[in-house]
């Protein structure tokens, strides 16, 4: 189709149509909670030793910071008889279905560790379109009932999956304890199940959902009167020089400095990054100097360059919350286990109860953030978007917290009430405040981009978590949720800055 169509607004859709829209959420947060709530528990039984837990974890970020960009710039500019955005929901969900089947059978830590880092490539691929396409098919006024409807399907999936294992054990009677290297057969079928799920839900809204053409796409962002015009960047290579060597010379002196003093190998990753932000930015430069703009390369760092203003200040918040989360989910396993059930050791029954509690927890306060999903919108019609992020963050910072003064487990459910909020909080409200702030034509581009604030704490915490709790808490994994919390406390201050539009 070539014809231009005049401005008019984006259709309202009904209740049916929002749900079938989002409805694919439910299997790839299926899939990303057995995830987060097992992979801990399958690198310790593969023998990894606790501060190394987080160096493995590591995959999933720095897939995140490669690949949501990337697919977010693609999926701009994607139009074919399958659509806009439904292709990289269906690759996928079909290349995290398969992971799903694999990663329980890995022999060793070094191939489940390869699995991670492809399966959660895989959920990039698919997730990061779902984000834009609230913003495709809805009309601003209804993008918050879009992003809460997700949050929902999420807190949803997560309570089933968090919970697999235990319901296994505890309602079908399977074995919750295997030999020593092997997986217990509780999280081999929850992998299986959730294989199934994840590509079910996904075919579901890929058939169920028909996708805008680019010609209604264009009209619907005229009505809007969205300024999509690229800012002038005839200034712009003397920032990417000098950082660019800058960032390159802070890699090297990094790097001879980890050496030298002979300090932790996980540092070596923070250094690499530094080398990389270097070298784009270079790259950009080169590029920009050649006319050669219109390429994934230059337009991902010119935009990281001219990010609107709330979107920076959204990023500050980002940061601290991701940090507490990733803290979350690395260490709320090994922090139970040992802080309250009183073992390390992966092949006790003691350990494997506490593991399978953990999964109650984290299905807890996902059940608390699908909850939430309901009472977040209207807390923000009465207090603003931003107090109600604020107060979520500090619920979510007092359950943190909560966890080493409380003593008996079966109380820990407590402590997810605050957690479930903030974490419904910090899956729709920050995308709430920043749709307002983002052209539509670079919609895919920018949450691809606003996707570095949230990989980029992780892949700090992965690099300096472990060597917090070897180092500073004496291997007392339940001082990084302590720190988590106060993680929270400093998102939530940060919160009250934005300029919410």
């Amino acid at each position: 189709m070539n014809q231009t169509l005049q401005p008019r607004p984006r259709p309202e859709l009904n209740f049916w149509q929002i749900w079938n829209m989002c409805f694919g959420f439910i299997g790839i947060q299926f899939g990303f909670a057995l995830q987060t709530a097992n992979v801990s528990r399958i690198f310790q039984t593969l023998g990894a030793e606790i501060d190394a837990i987080p160096i493995l974890w590591i995959a999933g970020p720095i897939t995140g910071l490669l690949v949501q960009p990337i697919i977010g710039y693609m999926s701009d500019r994607t139009w074919n008889r399958f659509g806009r955005r439904r292709p990289y929901f269906t690759i996928g969900a079909v290349a995290a279905t398969a992971c799903l089947f694999i990663m329980p059978h890995s022999p060793a830590l070094w191939m489940a560790a390869g699995m991670l880092w492809i399966m959660d490539a895989s959920f990039n691929i698919a997730m990061e379109p779902f984000r834009a396409f609230v913003g495709d098919m809805l009309p601003p006024k209804q993008r918050t009932q879009g992003f809460a409807t997700q949050s929902f399907f999420i807190g949803i999936a997560s309570v089933v999956a968090s919970a697999m294992p235990w319901m296994l054990t505890n309602w079908l009677g399977m074995e919750n304890t295997a030999p020593e290297g092997e997986i217990p057969s509780t999280v081999v079928y929850a992998f299986y199940f959730g294989g199934a799920v994840l590509v079910t839900t996904v075919m579901w809204t890929v058939f169920r959902t028909k996708e805008y053409t680019p010609e209604e796409i264009a009209a619907f962002n005229q009505y809007e009167q969205h300024n999509d015009n690229q800012a002038d960047t005839s200034d712009d290579h003397k920032n990417y020089v000098a950082g660019g060597i800058g960032f390159a010379a802070v890699a090297i002196a990094s790097t001879m400095a980890i050496y030298s003093f002979e300090l932790r190998e996980e540092l070596y990753i923070l250094a690499g990054l530094a080398a990389m932000f270097g070298g784009l930015q270079l790259i950009a430069h080169m590029l920009q100097s050649k006319g050669r703009i219109h390429n994934a390369i230059y337009q991902i760092t010119h935009d990281l360059f001219n990010m609107p203003r709330t979107m920076v200040q959204l990023a500050i918040v980002q940061f601290f919350s991701w940090f507490a989360l990733f803290a979350l989910w690395i260490y709320t396993t090994p922090a139970v286990t040992a802080f309250h059930y009183g073992t390390s050791d992966t092949t006790s029954a003691m350990y494997n109860k506490g593991a399978d509690w953990v999964g109650i927890m984290f299905a807890a306060y996902n059940a608390f953030a699908a909850l939430a999903a309901f009472f977040i919108p209207i807390m923000a019609r009465r207090w603003g978007q931003k107090i109600t992020h604020c107060i979520n963050l500090m619920l979510g910072a007092a359950g943190y917290i909560s966890m080493m003064l409380i003593k008996d487990p079966s109380w820990l459910w407590v402590s997810m009430i605050g957690i479930g909020f903030a974490w419904a909080s910090i899956l729709s409200l920050p995308y709430a405040m920043l749709s307002g702030a983002l052209p539509s034509s670079k919609l895919g581009l920018y949450i691809g981009i606003f996707n570095f604030f949230i990989v980029i704490p992780q892949i700090l915490a992965a690099s300096v978590l472990g060597i917090a709790v070897s180092g500073l808490f004496d291997g007392q994994a339940i001082y990084a949720l302590v720190l988590g919390g106060v993680f929270l406390i400093i998102a939530a201050l940060a919160t009250l800055k934005v300029n919410d539009q």
